[in-house]
């Protein structure tokens, strides 16, 4: 094991005073990439909180803060008498470790897989009317600033210089969007991209579709979770990829037993959602997004990471994505942003590798030549002049409180029936039926007291039967109300 002596800290530690993140998160957003990419190898001892504190000439209390952030995030520990120790659960660790340290503000300058080259281009939702409605976890329109958003349209639309720019639409994504997204991503998710690492897309459906048609072929093998996202799967499919499932526990989706799995197959893709896992919501454990990168890294598959929920969060932690460790471009960043807004008001994105980016171009200067500039051009001033932060931060409240209210009520009529986990973010609940019941049957009958459930947020097998019960469309008024329809539909169900 190295000493925490050799271990060059400056060469990949950089705290930026003027930036507008506390110290204590900038270290400890650094020191999870360091784990991640291997420059503080499992189970080694940090360095004391006055010796790095002297090393990087930053107040002891900061040292004490990032390390506090870190053991609340399972990335390392404390033994009482001994020291502080990154955390380290594998008995079998074979997998490559970078040998040489690299800067942790580098992003690869290409790809570390091969795809197609195209030199020449030819040309299960439900829905109904009732007062009531559950779905799989939306934002609520109505919490949207309209009186906002509408002033910097109109604001927009009135400049020359934005309208100069209607004219010559670059399929590409409006410049002045991408340049504002990407240092925002850079701030939020621990990426180190530029405007040209960013395509923009209208939603993450899109963003798939386009990964797909580049990436797979007949009879790619595509790996999900057992329960995992319909709409991705169809598109995985529509490509002429075949899916397996991977199996799914508290700690996301079972690393080992992919492993296990590219022993004996070639292995084209994995799809996760790590942040809150779609439909369950768990979150990828530490230990798991290391290995599934190192795995990536050894047997040569994509990993297409999408960010889904990630900016509802509501508890304090610094889990970042995948994508902010990767160093060998074997990752594929998806992904919303504005999805606090309404549906109208948001961009789909993907985050790539240039040489990757450069052929995603190609397919959606097909397929969405266009584009909506105006709409970009919004979505970059509300980046830059600070309003999504406002916009977020208030709505984080109201979801928040939404979420524990949904909790109440479960607790307080439905404990003795289903099981559940107070997620820590996104806007869904995963519930669990402790024993089975008939659940389109349960629907139909919801459905009579003006409740509608799609069938899109039931799960149902021999050995599971469960809801993922979205909240933040609700107000706790009509969430009471609902929660009172589902009780006496199933009361009226079991007779």
């Amino acid at each position: 094991m190295s000493s925490p002596a050799e271990i060059p800290f400056l060469s990949f530690i950089q705290l930026d005073r003027h930036h507008t993140s506390a110290l204590y998160l900038q270290l400890a957003q650094q020191l999870v990439n360091a784990i991640q990419r291997g420059y503080l190898p499992l189970g080694i001892k940090l360095p004391g909180t006055r010796t790095l504190s002297q090393l990087l000439q930053v107040h002891r209390q900061t040292i004490v803060n990032a390390y506090q952030e870190l053991e609340a995030q399972g990335w390392i520990e404390t033994v009482p008498n001994k020291g502080t120790f990154v955390i380290n659960n594998s008995h079998n660790n074979k997998h490559r470790w970078h040998t040489s340290t690299v800067s942790l503000v580098q992003y690869p300058e290409r790809t570390g897989f091969d795809f197609s080259i195209s030199n020449i281009l030819n040309s299960p939702f439900e829905y109904a009317s009732n007062q009531y409605q559950f779905n799989d976890g939306t934002p609520d329109v109505r919490l949207t600033q309209f009186d906002r958003l509408s002033s910097l349209y109109s604001a927009s639309i009135k400049r020359k210089s934005t309208r100069r720019k209607f004219e010559h639409y670059n399929y590409e994504g409006s410049t002045y969007f991408r340049e504002q997204l990407s240092n925002y991503l850079n701030y939020s998710r621990g990426l180190h991209i530029s405007k040209n690492n960013l395509l923009i897309t209208r939603g993450t459906e899109m963003s798939l579709y386009l990964i797909a048609k580049l990436l797979l072929k007949k009879d790619d093998l595509v790996l999900v979770a057992e329960w995992s996202n319909f709409a991705a799967n169809m598109i995985f499919q529509d490509a002429g990829a075949k899916i397996e499932t991977i199996p799914l526990d508290k700690d996301g989706i079972d690393t080992d037993a992919i492993h296990a799995k590219l022993k004996h197959k070639k292995v084209r893709l994995i799809y996760v959602t790590p942040h809150h896992h779609y439909p369950t919501t768990v979150p990828l454990s530490a230990e798991r997004r290391i290995a599934l990168l190192k795995l990536a890294q050894e047997y040569g598959f994509v990993i297409v990471e999408d960010d889904y929920d990630y900016d509802f969060q509501y508890e304090k932690g610094i889990a970042m994505p995948i994508a902010s460790a990767d160093v060998e471009g074997m990752v594929i960043y998806i992904g919303t942003f504005g999805k606090s807004l309404a549906p109208s008001f948001r961009a789909g994105f993907v985050v790539a590798p240039i040489n990757l980016m450069s052929e995603l171009q190609k397919y959606i200067g097909l397929i969405d030549h266009q584009g909506d500039i105006l709409m970009e051009h919004v979505l970059g001033e509300l980046i830059e002049e600070g309003d999504i932060h406002r916009f977020l931060k208030k709505s984080l409240k109201i979801y928040r409180e939404r979420r524990d209210h949904l909790c109440n009520l479960l607790e307080q009529r439905f404990s003795d029936r289903l099981t559940y986990q107070k997620t820590s973010g996104g806007l869904a609940l995963w519930l669990e039926w402790n024993n089975p019941i008939p659940l389109l049957r349960l629907a139909k009958q919801c459905q009579k007291r003006d409740l509608f459930i799609p069938k899109n947020i039931l799960y149902q097998n021999r050995q599971t039967t469960a809801m993922r019960l979205g909240f933040g469309h609700m107000t706790t008024e009509e969430m009471t109300a609902a929660l009172s329809i589902l009780q006496e539909s199933l009361y009226e169900i079991e007779g």
